[in-house]
């Protein structure tokens, strides 16, 4: 499956990757590959700056332990250079200070090494949708579909009742529909915060059961399935 927000424009999403480990970057390639996107490798920050000026970009995904040109001095080059596109930062410094740093030079988004794969493609969606937000005005999957500039949501002839937050929350898993969400992303993308605590992952399990009140319970086929031990996903399986 492409991903879904360059699926819906009908548009192929062009990502440079600067990582220097090149087993790591060559399952990234592989893995976003898979996924419908179009992916240049480049070993050192000189390089991808290079590949910056050769072609146009969607996305950069910047490593920050590179050789010679490190990863923030590698992204302050490419904003003094006026290159805007976004950069999704990877690290396996996760402290706040480093965050701090790597936001203030430019960066659009981090990601803390080691990460799950169905994580960094959420990540390179919510960046793709900030960069192209006319492209998500409407969602959907199977019988649902989504009106996100209306916030009206619909499975069938049925229209769904949500609360704001019960709005953003499914908004969240339909734009990442068919991979795994962790609550710790809910917490961060839909609740805007970055500090877990097991009363927030009890709030976060209370609209899932409601969602799934109102968008499963009158149809026999399942869209909103638990994936235990690792969160969430909204997918169209087989009639339970």
């Amino acid at each position: 499956m492409s991903l879904a927000s360059a699926e819906r424009s009908g548009k192929t999403l062009r990502i440079l990757v600067i990582e220097d480990e090149r087993k790591l970057a060559a399952a990234i390639a592989e893995g976003l590959e898979g996924n419908g996107c179009e992916v240049t490798l480049a070993e050192s920050g000189e390089a991808g700056i290079r590949q910056l000026h050769h072609s146009a970009f969607d996305l950069v995904l910047l490593d920050i332990m590179l050789p010679r040109m490190g990863g923030l001095e590698t992204l302050r080059e490419m904003r003094r250079n006026g290159f805007r596109t976004p950069v999704l930062i990877l690290t396996s410094r996760g402290s706040v200070d480093d965050r701090v740093r790597g936001l203030d030079a430019g960066a659009d988004d981090y990601l803390v090494k080691p990460f799950a794969f169905p994580e960094l493609l959420a990540r390179v969606r919510a960046l793709h949708r900030r960069s192209n937000p006319a492209t998500t005005s409407v969602l959907e999957l199977a019988d649902l579909k989504m009106d996100v500039s209306g916030r009206v949501a619909a499975r069938g002839n049925m229209t769904l009742d949500l609360t704001g937050r019960e709005f953003d929350l499914l908004e969240y898993l339909l734009l990442n529909s068919g991979s795994v969400v962790s609550r710790e992303m809910v917490a961060r993308d839909v609740w805007k915060t970055t500090v877990r605590y097991t009363s927030l992952d009890n709030v976060i399990d209370v609209h899932i059961a409601r969602i799934r009140k109102k968008l499963d319970d009158p149809f026999p086929v399942k869209l909103l399935h638990t994936v235990r031990g690792l969160g969430f996903v909204l997918r169209q399986a087989e009639e339970e």
